[in-house]
């Protein structure tokens, strides 16, 4: 057979699914520019929509708009086509993280503003329209980069001052938010560690000291869940949003504020315990100022080990994904291997007590 005809055989083979598949991309756009137009009162028309990268189990995409008066783009946050939105990865479901969202909002959280909740008749699956805020995410640039300097500076208050108004929101308890102590975490994830079969002694010695130390738990308040750089928005002048609210959760609001300082979240600046950027002290004093309770930096301490051990097993667990097949990707693999990291974390913390 000649080449040429091997071609056009392909061309034969694949025409009909290239043809599906532009229909099927011509029907989303559809959809999508009906809702645009609901959004905005049919003063608004969709000029294209591109999904961005990242996100593991939801779909991002970028939709710019044109019309008067109208914003240059949106975003839509949806699940995968066929999909649904409640996941391992996002327990609450987008809905109801959509909900959470406008309730930080009405608490003056830096957040995107909800647009709409998608409904069955939009035909676009589960998920939300909001508002696009500009800034940078990455972690590595949000620390070394000059043009952040500014910005790592007033990072510690303005996270201190977000923090106290999440935990402040009223009604987060009748969006039906599951809640969870430090214990019911620490049992879970020690329950996860010992299903593995595996002893990793470091982790052993964590579990035991953080049951035999566990604080008085607080009055349980509305808790982000994953606050940290990577999930904050970070323009020239500072904090510019909290994003992905999918682990937002009723519970002790000093877990947040060790999220924040648990060394795997400094990116390799560990003399600074706020994220890589700053001092505990001043977090705390900006954090007080807007409302919150008062803590001394040794109340975070348990959370902060309670953390490190948390991270250490789902970095253990994803390892273990890759290693027996279920997710092969290289990613897995490199987060797995930072199992020993945490270890080292843990001993350092646990040394100090």
């Amino acid at each position: 057979m000649r080449l040429v005809d091997v071609e056009y055989g392909l061309e034969v083979f694949f025409f009909p699914l290239i043809v599906a598949k532009m229909s099927d991309a011509q029907d989303f756009e559809r959809r999508l520019s009906a809702v645009v137009a609901k959004i905005y009162d049919g003063k608004a028309e969709l000029n294209s929509a591109e999904q961005l990268s990242g996100g593991a189990s939801q779909e991002t995409w970028l939709l710019k708009l044109a019309g008067s008066l109208v914003p240059d783009s949106i975003i839509l946050r949806r699940a995968p086509e066929g999909a649904t939105a409640t996941s391992e990865l996002n327990p609450i479901g987008l809905a109801r993280e959509a909900e959470v969202i406008a309730l930080a909002s009405d608490a003056d959280v830096p957040v995107p503003k909800v647009l709409r909740v998608l409904t069955p008749t939009d035909g676009l699956g589960e998920g939300f329209f909001m508002s696009r805020i500009t800034g940078e995410t990455i972690a590595r640039r949000i620390l070394r980069d000059d043009q952040y300097a500014t910005a790592r500076a007033v990072l510690p208050e303005q996270c201190g001052m977000a923090l106290a108004r999440i935990h402040s929101v009223k009604g987060a308890s009748d969006c039906g938010l599951e809640e969870s102590s430090g214990l019911d975490q620490l049992r879970r994830y020690d329950e996860t560690y010992r299903s593995t079969g595996i002893c990793r002694p470091i982790f052993d010695l964590a579990v035991a000291w953080l049951e035999d130390h566990a604080p008085s738990p607080l009055k349980p308040a509305l808790v982000h869940g994953d606050f940290r750089l990577g999930n904050i928005m970070v323009d020239e002048q500072g904090l510019a949003s909290v994003l992905d609210w999918e682990l937002s959760h009723i519970g002790d609001p000093r877990e947040d504020i060790a999220w924040l300082c648990v060394n795997s979240w400094r990116f390799g600046q560990s003399e600074n315990r706020v994220g890589g950027f700053g001092q505990l002290e001043d977090l705390l004093d900006a954090y007080e100022q807007a409302g919150g309770q008062a803590f001394q930096p040794t109340d975070i301490d348990w959370w902060e080990i309670l953390g490190s051990l948390k991270w250490g097993i789902m970095c253990m667990m994803m390892y273990e994904s890759f290693r027996s097949g279920a997710d092969p990707s290289v990613e897995r693999a490199a987060i797995g291997r930072r199992v020993s990291e945490t270890e080292i974390d843990l001993i350092n913390l646990l040394e100090r007590q």
